[in-house]
């Protein structure tokens, strides 16, 4: 570390260079509360799925697996929420990722305006399901690579940020 660095850690405590938010008790609350929203929301239990949010180069995907393959209870509530999603997306409605971020993520002004660029496919997966997104809008790419990397860093899935 650099000693102008070190200056100004030592004398304001924090450094504004970190991403690392992990010991911060508002960002612990955050994580805390979506992850409760999210269950209540997407009808699933974060904590028997797994969900990832990959870009793709033509727009992205959202999947859930159940994490037990025979826990057709969990693979059911994904495959409904995803069928879901995928219409109401399609719609531009995206109430659904407001209510559990308490916040517009990046990307969904645009991917709003942008719906009839946008096609929102489900598909079954062997233990879940998936919404396939895509477009061939620049525009409307980068607003979806915008939303998809903040659910990833949201959702906290270590999914890569790039297609």
């Amino acid at each position: 570390m650099n000693k102008v660095l070190v200056v100004l850690v030592l004398f304001f405590g924090v450094t504004a260079f970190a991403e690392d938010h992990s010991n911060c008790p508002y960002h612990a609350q955050h994580q805390k509360q979506a992850d409760q929203r999210g269950d209540a929301v997407m009808g699933f239990d974060h904590t028997k799925t797994t969900h990832h949010f990959l870009l793709k180069k033509d727009g992205g995907v959202i999947l859930a697996d159940a994490l037990n393959s025979q826990d057709q209870e969990s693979i059911d509530q994904i495959r409904t929420h995803f069928v879901e999603i995928a219409a109401l997306f399609s719609r531009g409605d995206f109430a659904m990722p407001h209510e559990i971020h308490g916040k517009v993520p990046p990307g969904v002004p645009e991917m709003t305006a942008l719906k009839d660029r946008i096609t929102y496919t489900f598909q079954e997966r062997e233990k879940g399901g998936e919404v396939r997104i895509t477009t061939e809008d620049k525009e409307a790419l980068k607003a979806i690579h915008a939303f998809l990397r903040f659910q990833i860093e949201d959702h906290r899935t270590g999914d890569p940020l790039n297609p």
